[in-house]
């Protein structure tokens, strides 16, 4: 052990180790965090946003302990994983006489010190993507079976992650094509897609709901220069914080020597020019590319080992950064100390008012995937998060917690409503009332589908259809049905309220497990003005219209 790791590397792993248990154990949940837990209440082999590994070890971690502790546990273990295989990735003999300047780089990085705790897809992604790499570089100095079988399995790991893990497989590809050539290779590609075959089969029995929202559903707005390449160009600095320049610098300077430096280097330009080809179409989070922080890491260290001025403008500015992190990691226990209302503070409080209020009735939130669980969490009670038109899909459109509440006495939650039975205050100081629905009665899955393509604007489109996924009848009495008005961007402009007439008539329910026709005409004073797509949407007893609708692309 001694020979790979000094005692100096096994004191600072144990101390950080340590100090991410107690944090772990101490924060109050994100927002993200309580999602992700309520998948792990149902494993799966997917997930409407995400593919399942983080579900799976939060589940493991709650098998072990309870509370936030068990949830975080597994993300613990992989933070100091990460750091591990990052030391390993470092041929340089001097490496072990600068043990404090790996751990000042490694804990500088913002998200890598974050990750170290919180529990999120891209927790495990930078631990799968580090091992990766150390994977592959034992592949290409030695090829073989067993390795190739491992680095399948890894791959695999890597893309049940997240799925922005197949840009560091393509670049790791693109910086050496004879891999294309090695059999190799292509037995670690055939073991990955086996090893992955079950998520395939999710995505084929869920309509490839996942691909489809992220790459063709997602609604976006018109191009902002300073929001979204400012913006991106921001992120990239906020990432490595004050040793930002010299990070960058030591990615300018170094050279691919061999086929694993030239790796390092593909992943992170490649990474880095992705998206800010993505910048000038979309708004990029940060979380999006933190991944270039493990090739970077690497890439930095190893420079700096040969660089004194590097290493102690990086060991100074990186000590400085962890100082402010230290600080803000208090103030994620302790609010008075950081700066604004975070999402840790405070979710015990407001979910604590309405329960008191409320026993333990389920509660129904409207437009909320990231309050409907933090509740479900901290109370026990049953939760849903009704989406309607103006929201997006969730995790809670695909699954079952919707049979949970329906017929139910229910807290109805939302923050447009003008009144309620009850009102609480969020830690932002936004304001929700609640009001009881007794019973509560949604069909929130109805699909619509319009089945006639318009040849210009100014056709009218007579009939859709309505398909029915539930085993019982639903009551065309109780629903009303309208036409969401789109631009190019995806974003509703408004919604039209259409009368509408089951085809042939003479029916007052659309049968189980059944599609139905209707027939409807466009309103006279309807204007299709800037209205790029059309779906058709449901309200069923008098709730928000839905998302229900498939998108129909004018021409």
């Amino acid at each position: 052990m001694k020979q790979k790791f000094p005692t100096l590397f096994l004191y600072f792993l144990t101390a950080v180790f340590v100090l991410n248990i107690l944090q772990a154990a101490t924060t109050e949940l994100i927002f993200d965090e309580a999602y992700y837990w309520y998948y792990a209440r149902d494993l799966a082999w997917g997930y409407f946003d995400h593919p399942p590994m983080v579900a799976f070890l939060i589940s493991v971690g709650s098998t072990i302990f309870n509370g936030e502790l068990g949830i975080r546990l597994l993300s613990c273990l992989l933070g100091v994983g990460t750091m591990i295989f990052l030391w390993l990735l470092i041929d340089n003999p001097k490496k072990r006489e600068y043990v404090p300047h790996f751990f000042v780089l490694v804990l500088s990085m913002t998200l890598i010190h974050a990750y170290g705790f919180l529990i999120l897809p891209d927790t495990p992604l930078l631990f799968f993507t580090a091992l990766f790499l150390f994977v592959y570089k034992k592949f290409i100095i030695a090829p073989g079976l067993i390795i190739s079988l491992i680095l399948g399995i890894v791959m695999a790991a890597l893309m049940y992650s997240k799925y922005h893990a197949f840009l560091v497989i393509f670049f790791v590809l693109l910086s050496n094509l004879k891999l294309l050539r090695n059999p190799y290779a292509w037995v670690a590609v055939l073991v990955s897609l086996l090893s992955y075959t079950p998520h395939f089969l999710w995505l084929y029995e869920n309509d490839f709901v996942s691909i489809k929202y992220h790459l063709f559903e997602r609604p976006n707005r018109p191009y902002e220069f300073f929001d979204f390449t400012v913006g991106y160009i921001l992120n990239l600095l906020a990432i490595f914080g004050l040793t930002f320049p010299w990070i960058y610098k030591t990615l300018l300077r170094s050279k691919g020597k061999d086929l694993f430096n030239r790796a390092l280097l593909f992943v992170s330009y490649g990474i880095l020019l992705f998206f800010l080809l993505s910048s000038l179409q979309r708004r990029v989070q940060t979380q999006w590319i933190i991944v270039i922080c493990i090739p970077m890491a690497v890439l930095a260290y190893q420079y700096m080992l040969e660089n004194e001025g590097t290493r102690k403008w990086i060991t100074r500015l990186g000590m400085a950064n962890i100082a402010i992190l230290l600080f803000l990691r208090i103030g994620l226990v302790y609010e008075p100390l950081f700066p604004v209302v975070y999402e840790t503070h405070g979710n015990k409080t407001w979910v604590g008012k309405i329960t008191k209020q409320i026993g333990n009735i389920p509660v129904v939130i409207q437009n909320s995937y990231r309050m409907a669980p933090m509740f479900a969490y901290y109370s026990g009670n049953p939760s849903f998060s009704l989406n309607d038109v103006w929201y997006r899909e969730n995790q809670y459109s695909i699954d079952e917690s919707e049979e949970v509440v329906r017929g139910q006495k229910v807290l109805y939650v939302s923050k447009y409503l003008k009144d309620g039975d009850i009102s609480f205050r969020m830690p932002d100081n936004t304001l929700f009332y609640g009001i009881y629905k007794d019973p509560f009665q949604s069909y929130r899955k109805l699909r619509t589908k319009l089945n006639l393509t318009p040849n210009s604007k100014e056709d009218s489109i007579p009939s859709f259809l309505v398909r029915n996924p539930y085993n019982f009848a639903i009551p065309l009495a109780k629903l009303k049905f309208g036409l969401a008005l789109m631009d190019s961007y995806k974003q509703v402009l408004e919604v039209v309220q259409v009368k509408a007439q089951p085809k042939g008539g003479g029916l007052d329910t659309i049968a189980p497990m059944a599609e139905q026709e209707f027939e409807f005409t466009l309103p006279d004073d309807i204007s299709l003005e800037n209205v790029a797509y059309l779906k058709v949407v449901i309200s069923e007893n008098g709730l928000p219209w839905g998302l229900n609708g498939e998108k129909l692309k004018l021409d």
